[in-house]
């Protein structure tokens, strides 16, 4: 076994491990806590999936009864919540709104019950995902992870040679690729990043290194907290700019 599959099957173990910590599995199925009385049946309107960094959603967009949403498939329910901010195939070009395109079914549910349990903070998702049921988490998740990878625009300048050989210098020495792979695919519990918005890795890495943002596990904290704080910034610039092994660096 090479040495990256012996790391993604740690953190697929790990992954799991620590979902079943989170959310316990019963009869194969995740049994999730169950949703609070008070985000049952609301009115959802789309605006409230908007990260409050990011232009607000035009006005004309409609509130959606919880009652219209209850009739349609999570494909059509996530098109009416959910494409607005992060785009119709899961890639939209806000700095701090997240990829979801490509990014496994089993990261999704646990980042939404994470945000509908209040562990993780961010106000816009926050209103959302307090709505959603179990079947709701389990629905939007199976969807968005159907969803294949979008690759990122067409760069408008070249990436510096020497940022991006001293970030990937950087990924490899901090174990980065050994979960999250040497295309950075990530799988299971570990996400897609690479190609991701930089300011959003920034965001996530600071996040994760000063333990405000919580992980299904703490091995993401603890690794992180390993990481000197100047390494955070090169290493979020060469992933959002890696276009696969096997790819160029396309240049406009």
């Amino acid at each position: 076994m090479t040495k990256w599959a012996a790391g993604v099957l740690f953190c697929a173990v790990v992954g799991a491990l620590g979902l079943l910590v989170v959310a316990p599995r019963v009869g194969g199925q995740q049994e999730l806590p169950a949703a609070s009385a008070a985000g049952s049946s609301p009115e959802v309107a789309v605006s409230a999936l908007a990260p409050s960094s990011a232009p607000a959603v035009p006005p004309y967009v409609p509130a959606v009864p919880a009652s219209a949403l209850a009739t349609m498939s999570y494909a059509q329910r996530y098109a009416v919540l959910c494409a607005a901010c992060h785009g119709p195939n899961g890639r939209i070009e806000m700095p701090l709104t997240p990829v979801l395109a490509g990014q496994p079914s089993l990261y999704v549910i646990t980042q939404l019950f994470l945000f509908r349990e209040g562990r993780r903070s961010h106000e816009a998702m926050t209103a959302v995902a307090k709505t959603l049921t179990d079947d709701d988490l389990q629905g939007f998740s199976d969807f968005i992870g159907t969803l294949p990878p979008v690759p990122p625009p067409p760069l408008a300048t070249a990436p510096d040679p020497v940022r991006m050989a001293t970030g990937q210098a950087l990924a490899e020495q901090h174990k980065c690729v050994s979960c999250h792979g040497p295309a950075l695919s990530g799988g299971q519990q570990v996400p897609l990043i690479g190609g991701q918005h930089e300011e959003y890795l920034q965001l996530s890495l600071r996040g994760f290194h000063s333990g405000s943002r919580p992980g299904y596990t703490q091995a993401m904290t603890a690794a992180m907290s390993q990481i000197p704080p100047e390494d955070l910034d090169p290493i979020a610039y060469y992933v959002a700019r890696f276009r696969g092994p096997a790819e160029p660096l396309m240049v406009k």
